[in-house]
C-alpha cells in the first residue's frame, strides 16, 4: 500500500478484551495523572454513523476513567480550509493524544505531525506513508469493511431469494456510496461478493452521492434506485446515507445501514424509518478509539505504523437487530453465521478495493449493473 507500514496482526487478547469490555462496564485501571485527549471531527456530528461512533468511543473512555482523563470533541465542519489551522492549534495545547478521523485528514496530519514530532496522534480510517520511518508519532487504524459488507450482501440477496422483500423488474439490490474512492469501493466489493455467494447472477444498482453530507442527494439517488426495482439498498455514505433511509420509508422498501446500528440510533425519533433498516454493517470506530487509548496507557500503541482491524478483532460485523431477527429466515441467519466463521477461520477471503486495478474494478461493477 504505497510503501506504508501496515500490520494485520491479531491484537493483544487482554488489551482488546479490555476495549470491548468498556460498554459492559468492565473496570479498568485509571491513568496515572489526568490524560488530555481531543477528537477532531472532519465534519459534523449527527450522522448517526461514523462520526457519532467516534464520539461514542470517547464517551466510553470518559465513563471508565472519570477524572483520570479530560476529553474534548471539536466539530470542524466540512469546510476543509478549517482543518489544518484547527489541527495546528490543538497541537500547541498540550494534549497527550490527538485523534483525527477519516482518510481526508491524511494531508493535514502529514503537514502538522512533521512539525510537531513530540505530539502523539491517532488517525482512524486512514493511514500515513510510513516509508522511510516517517511519522513515528502517528498511529493509524484501517478497517476490513469488505468483510462486514460481504455479510451485508448475503443478507440483502438472501432476503430477496427467500421472498422476504418484494421485487419489481430491474435490479434487486442497491448500493449508495459517498465517493467513488477505494475505502467506499471496499464496501461495494464485499457487498457484491457476499450477494453473489447467494445469487451468482445478482444485479446491483450502484450510485455515488459525491458527498458524505448531502442527505438530500442521497435520498434522490436511493429513490431512483427503488423506483427502478431495487428491493433493498445498502448505504456507505455518511450523513448522505440518511437519505437512503428517508427514501426507504417513503416507498416502503428496506435498507441496510453502515458503521453503527442505525436502526437503534434512529428509532427514538422515527420508528417508522427505523422499521425499514433491516440491519447495519458495523464498522466499530468506537471500539478502535477506545482500544487505542488503552494501548496508549499501557505504552503498547504502535506509533509509526498502521493496523487493519476486521471481524477477528471485533471491529467489523453485522448488527443482529430486532428487524434482522424478525425478517431474516433461520436458514439465512445460519448461512451468515457460517460465512462469518469462515472469514474468521481464513477459509473465505473477501476481495478488497485497496490495490485493485481500476479496470478490474470497473469490470466488476459493470458485471452486476442491470
Amino acid at each position: 500500500m504505497n510503501g506504508n507500514r501496515v500490520t494485520r496482526r491479531t491484537v493483544s487478547t487482554g488489551i482488546f478484551a479490555l476495549a470491548l469490555g468498556l460498554a459492559a462496564g468492565v473496570p479498568v485501571a485509571r491513568a496515572q495523572g489526568a490524560k488530555k485527549i481531543v477528537l477532531l471531527v472532519s465534519g459534523n456530528l449527527g450522522d448517526r454513523s461514523f462520526f457519532d461512533s467516534g464520539v461514542a468511543g470517547f464517551d466510553e473512555i470518559k465513563k471508565q476513567h472519570g477524572e483520570g482523563v479530560e476529553i474534548k470533541v471539536i466539530e470542524m465542519g466540512f469546510d476543509q480550509t478549517k482543518w489544518l489551522p484547527t489541527l495546528e492549534d490543538v497541537s500547541e495545547q498540550g494534549y497527550d493524544l490527538i485523534y483525527v478521523i477519516t482518510f481526508q485528514m491524511v494531508d493535514p496530519l502529514a503537514d502538522v505531525a512533521a512539525r510537531y514530532p513530540d505530539q502523539k496522534y491517532v488517525l482512524i480510517d486512514g493511514t500515513m506513508d510510513y516509508a522511510g520511518g516517517q511519522f513515528g508519532n502517528v498511529y493509524s487504524v484501517l478497517f476490513k469493511q469488505n468483510e462486514g459488507s460481504y455479510l451485508a450482501g448475503m443478507l440483502a440477496a438472501g432476503l430477496v431469494r427467500d421472498g422476504a422483500v418484494a421485487t419489481d423488474q430491474g435490479a434487486a439490490l442497491g448500493f449508495l456510496g459517498g465517493l467513488d474512492i477505494p475505502v467506499i469501493n471496499d464496501f461495494l466489493i464485499g457487498y457484491i461478493e457476499g450477494a453473489q455467494s447467494v445469487t451468482p447472477d445478482v444485479k446491483i444498482a450502484i450510485s455515488y452521492a459525491n458527498s458524505f453530507d448531502d442527505s438530500a442527494k442521497g435520498k434522490e439517488l436511493a429513490l431512483a434506485q427503488y423506483r427502478s426495482g431495487v428491493a433493498i439498498g445498502f448505504a456507505a455514505a455518511g450523513t448522505a446515507g440518511l437519505g437512503q433511509f428517508a427514501a426507504a420509508k417513503e416507498v416502503g422498501k428496506l435498507a441496510i445501514g453502515c458503521n453503527s446500528d442505525e436502526e437503534a440510533a434512529i428509532r427514538p425519533t422515527d420508528a417508522e424509518m427505523a422499521d425499514k433498516i433491516v440491519s447495519s454493517m458495523l464498522k466499530r470506530v468506537d471500539v478502535s478509539v477506545a482500544r487505542a487509548f488503552e494501548l496508549f496507557l499501557s505504552e503498547e500503541l504502535p506509533f509509526g505504523s498502521a493496523e487493519v482491524l476486521g471481524i477477528v478483532e471485533g471491529a467489523i460485523g453485522l448488527a443482529q437487530t430486532d428487524n434482522f431477527k424478525k425478517i431474516a429466515s433461520e436458514q439465512l441467519k445460519s448461512d451468515i453465521a457460517s460465512a462469518e466463521a469462515a472469514i474468521v477461520g481464513g477459509k473465505t477471503t473477501v476481495s478488497s478495493a485497496f490495490g485493485m486495478d481500476t479496470n478490474a474494478l470497473s469490470a466488476l461493477r459493470d458485471s452486476v449493473r442491470p
